[in-house]
């Protein structure tokens, strides 16, 4: 080989590897952790593609250099599925921390107690980062917004009562529209079908068993008085007598707490059935099945009257001697507990 040759080979085979060194350089420079930042979600929806993904994380400082961390998942054969849901990020983190984040969405478990109506549920899921407040008050006034989601008609102006109570998987950033629905085919699939199986369901007002349910829901502690206070309030609905619910005037307010002697005088509230007669305009929170069934099966009695024991049951009675008397063991009760 000549003189010339020589050179020309060395100087091919430096620049070779001085490109390598250089490359080498360059991909571990840009597959460093960006700073470290406090952690955050991010929620990706169907139709997102692995390159919008990475734009994304590069634009909220999670990634350093796209082509970089491209370059990574390619050697690493790292899977490039976008998979729908939340994830969780902070600055910091390694190309391989970031792809196994994207393979993990955040299952959030939160549950929806009975009895609770919009106003009360709104808070507990601004508080988990599910919406806001406002937004799950939106839509669930909103109605028609969900029309198609469901096979039975919807109420016109609120989804009060049909939000089914149960413990759902609501990771953070997943919204108040995904939400309402979750909660509506629950209410479809454990109400309406069993609705469905039985005789007379073609002829029932379903707002007014929802209606009267939600009353059922928040008035009984235990599921035994479910029956026999739903016997109560068909009762009173027989003759004409006054319904004076509790839980009702609280609706009205939007305030679940202890009322005042004499507040309720104060109330004016189509939900103030110590004020109204019959039913109130519609269901005052969630009712579970049990309560709904409840309404079908009511207990067949003669009683009128009912109040709360420190254990949650009642004591029930046909004549308001008898309330008045129960009224004065029940308080006897509390004052006893209170002193244990």
């Amino acid at each position: 080989m000549s003189k010339r040759a020589r050179v020309v080979l060395l100087v091919s085979v430096g620049a070779v590897v001085a490109a390598g060194i250089g490359g080498y350089v360059w991909y571990g420079g840009a597959t460093q952790p960006m700073p470290w930042s406090e952690p955050f979600y991010v929620r990706y929806e169907e139709g997102k593609t692995f390159e919008n993904v990475v734009d994304d994380l590069v634009t909220k400082k999670v990634i350093r250099d796209k082509r970089g961390f491209q370059m990574f998942c390619y050697l690493n054969k790292q899977e490039r599925a976008v998979r729908v849901g939340t994830f969780q990020f902070n600055g910091g983190m390694t190309p391989r921390q970031v792809m196994r984040a994207l393979r993990r969405p955040i299952e959030q478990q939160v549950r929806i107690p009975e009895g609770w109506w919009i106003a009360r549920v709104a808070p507990k899921l601004e508080e988990k980062g599910v919406c806001t407040a406002a937004e799950y008050i939106a839509a669930a006034n909103t109605p028609e917004l969900f029309k198609d989601d469901v096979s039975f008609q919807l109420p016109k102006d609120s989804l009060e009562g049909y939000l089914y109570p149960d413990t759902y998987d609501l990771p953070p950033l997943i919204g108040a529209a995904a939400v309402v629905r979750r909660q509506l085919k629950a209410f479809e699939e454990k109400v309406m079908v069993e609705l469905r199986k039985m005789p007379l369901a073609g002829e029932m007002d379903i707002n007014r068993l929802v209606t009267i349910a939600s009353l059922i829901e928040l008035e009984a502690g235990v599921d035994e008085d479910r029956p026999r206070i739903a016997g109560v309030i068909a009762n009173r609905l027989a003759i004409n007598q006054r319904l004076q619910i509790d839980a009702t005037v609280l609706y009205a307010i939007q305030e679940w707490k202890v009322l005042q002697p004499g507040e309720i005088a104060t109330i004016e509230s189509p939900y103030n059935t110590y004020k109204i007669d019959g039913l109130p305009p519609g269901p005052i929170g969630s009712p579970a099945w049990r309560s709904i069934k409840a309404v079908l099966e009511p207990e067949t009695n003669t009683f009128l009257y009912y109040v709360a024991r420190p254990d949650r049951t009642h004591y029930f009675s046909s004549t308001y001697d008898e309330h008045l008397n129960n009224i004065r063991k029940a308080r006897k009760e509390f004052a006893d507990q209170r002193d244990l």
